[in-house]
């Protein structure tokens, strides 16, 4: 089975210039071209451009998908992982939606409402699986009882902080800063300060931590919010500081 370009282009709500940009990318390379020019694709490249979109859909700019892809050789494993992040957003919108209906029906109706159903779906407890597999349970379990101790003031201030550093890597990238300068360094080294505060942050732990922010879509988001390729610069910047400091 083959499409051609503008058959992929239609069932994929997208346009055959933007088809043909990630060709030129090597991003998305058809299966082949026609005598007449015209490009064709293959099941290969439709599984390969669903996971592009897919990376879109997650924040993702192009050089980090190209990334991404590269490091993930393994299609079946790779879509295993899409799927589920999917279906844990799913289930996180599904738990708000059905949250804000019970609001909706409580305030309407004059009825109390309960703390438990306001803010289901809401809950930074839904990582404890991820963060117990990654770092140990110690570790959630410890992050956990400093979280549940902050006001929401509190709260607000540490997320801003990470809000900030995010930005200023960001700001960083698009100067042209190089990974070890003493300016990228000293964002750095906020960035650790950071994380210390709910754990000791070994050089093991930062390198590793700056390869996750590459490799899982998520954490790209984040960073690359900021401009394509930032995801990578805090990585490359991490691993320096990690090798200088810790």
């Amino acid at each position: 089975m083959e499409w051609s370009i503008q058959d992929i282009a239609r069932l994929a709500g997208t346009t055959s210039r933007t088809l043909r940009h990630y060709d030129q990318l090597g991003l998305l390379v058809p299966s082949r071209v026609g005598g007449n020019g015209y490009r064709y694709y293959d099941e290969e490249c439709l599984v390969r451009l669903q996971r592009i979109l897919l990376l879109r859909q997650l924040g993702l700019g192009l050089p980090a998908i190209a990334e991404v892809l590269d490091g993930q050789r393994d299609t079946v494993a790779a879509l295993r992982t899409h799927l589920a992040l999917l279906e844990q957003e799913r289930d996180r919108i599904a738990r708000q939606i059905a949250s804000v209906r019970t609001t909706l029906r409580k305030t309407e109706e004059g009825e109390p409402l309960m703390a438990e159903e306001v803010l289901d779906g809401f809950d930074h407890t839904r990582y404890e699986q991820e963060v117990t597999e990654r770092w140990g349970r110690e570790a959630y379990e410890r992050g956990d009882r400093w979280w549940r101790s902050l006001s929401d003031a509190e709260k607000k201030a540490f997320q801003q902080q990470h809000l900030d550093i995010a930005r200023d890597y960001g700001r960083a990238h698009q100067a042209g800063a190089h990974v070890d300068s003493d300016e990228v360094q000293d964002i750095v080294r906020r960035h650790v300060d950071w994380l210390s505060v709910t754990m000791n942050p070994t050089k093991e732990y930062v390198i590793g931590l700056g390869e996750m922010y590459v490799a899982d879509p998520r954490y790209t988001a984040n960073y690359d919010r900021h401009g394509e390729g930032v995801a990578a610069f805090v990585r490359d910047a991490m691993k320096v500081y990690a090798e200088r400091n810790l």
